[in-house]
């Protein structure tokens, strides 16, 4: 029995789309009740709402389209003006009401205008006798817009006197959006994340044709629960899906095993996926040099991105700023004598020092240290005189800015600014060359 049912709409599409949203037909059902028929006047503005990857914009795109509904979909991303997101709607709504690609330029500089222009474009009796809906995905830019931009799309269709609903996505919540002088509330809708169960009923959809759809469920099963635990992300999840299928299909592919051996294929895909742990949601390498990376049977080590080699364009010295902070964290005070002077004198070794030198201070972490001494490290290891500029001031806040350094203690202390460094030794290694 289908589980979406609607008067308003043929079964056959209901039915299609009950295909396309798996795992979301309670929401589907929510907003074609709020819908209701084509012709009705719908809730003047819903909000939408929920983490990345829980299918907010592709339910609302595949819910308009199936039913042939009228639309204009803008990301506010892309469109991060006023200008450019009223002139863009405009334009969608030209090829709405024409049924042509091909579209006169608009201009629309203020939201008058933008009414004006919209009670225009919809004049055609084809968008007057059904909802006009307008979809605005990542609505949290509208924040940065000009104050009377959120409030106006809330109550569009009372200042055009219009049948249009508004729909915000977002990833936060309402109480996060609400302008201080008030306005008009809309209709709150949560997308709760995907649960494991949902994850491997979606995931197990696309499955290749040339195994059997048990044989994926299976993979997909040994797949999260190896990576469930750190990652949720469904586009992150697919895309790993189908980076190390083919490591998996490996024994089935050679004749070692059938797919009914889960024991076998687990022994061959587990390093493989321990290496992929190591790059969740960085995307270091392409997914043509990972499969080469396994092909070779490559270690982990192997993996040259972000996370092993910066690839950050400093400035000149701001790589020599960033050495000297990572020696002033590492090394005790008392042994910049020894370091950085070339007629230190004699150094005694005394039982306390060498006492507590056999702990590594890597295994401490990073100690602070004050402006002066970074300054006096700096000096001593550049070849050539350094004058402390305002150059070299604006170069140290910049590290902090990149959160390669970080600010240790409150800006008014009395005996000046105290930092530590937070990047690792291959990091270091990497610049120093």
């Amino acid at each position: 029995m289908p589980n979406l049912e609607h008067p308003a709409y043929p079964a056959a599409d209901l039915l299609r789309l009950e295909g396309l949203v798996p795992c979301r037909e309670s929401q589907v059902s929510t907003l074609l009740s709020i819908f209701g028929e084509r012709q009705q006047f719908s809730f003047p503005s819903i909000f939408i709402y929920g983490h990345t990857s829980s299918g907010k914009t592709y339910v609302m795109k595949t819910l308009l389209t199936t039913l042939q509904l009228p639309h204009v979909f803008v990301n506010c991303v892309e469109y991060f003006t006023s200008r450019l997101l009223l002139e863009e709607i405009l334009i969608q709504l030209q090829s709405c009401s024409s049924g042509a690609e091909q579209t006169s330029p608009v201009h629309c500089d203020t939201l008058n205008d933008f009414v004006r222009l919209f009670k225009q474009t919809v004049a055609s009796q084809e968008l007057q006798d059904q909802t006009l809906y307008i979809v605005l995905d990542r609505a949290e830019q509208l924040r940065e817009m000009e104050a009377n931009i959120l409030p106006a799309f809330l109550r569009l269709q009372e200042l055009t006197d219009r049948n249009v609903t508004v729909i915000l996505l977002s990833e936060i919540v309402w109480e996060l959006f609400r302008p201080n002088i008030g306005c008009f509330e809309p209709f709150t809708m949560y997308f709760p994340d995907y649960s494991i169960g949902h994850l491997q009923k979606i995931l197990s959809q696309n499955h290749p044709p040339e195994y059997s759809a048990d044989f994926y469920a299976a993979y997909i099963n040994i797949l999260l629960g190896v990576f469930y635990m750190v990652c949720r992300d469904l586009k992150e999840l697919r895309h790993l899906a189908a980076l190390n299928f083919a490591k998996y299909c490996e024994p089935v592919v050679r004749g070692e095993a059938n797919e009914r051996d889960t024991r076998k294929l687990w022994k061959n895909i587990e390093p493989h996926l321990k290496k992929a742990m190591q790059t969740v949601y960085l995307r270091e390498i392409s997914s043509s040099q990972w499969e080469r990376l396994q092909h070779d049977d490559g270690e982990p080590g192997q993996l040259k991105g972000l996370s092993a080699h910066t690839h950050v364009e400093l400035p000149y010295y701001s790589k020599f700023l960033l050495i000297a902070a990572y020696l002033a964290s590492y090394n005790p005070v008392r042994t910049d004598k020894r370091f950085f002077l070339k007629h230190h004198g004699k150094i005694r070794k005394t039982n306390f020092m060498k006492k507590h030198e056999k702990t590594s201070n890597h295994l401490l972490g990073p100690k602070p240290f004050p402006l002066d001494r970074l300054l006096a490290i700096l000096y001593s290891i550049v070849d050539n005189r350094v004058a402390p500029t305002a150059n070299i001031f604006s170069q140290i806040t910049s590290l902090v800015t990149l959160q390669l350094l970080s600010m240790v203690g409150q800006n008014d202390q009395l005996d000046g600014p105290r930092y530590k460094c937070t990047v690792s030794l291959d990091f270091i290694r990497a610049i120093a060359r």
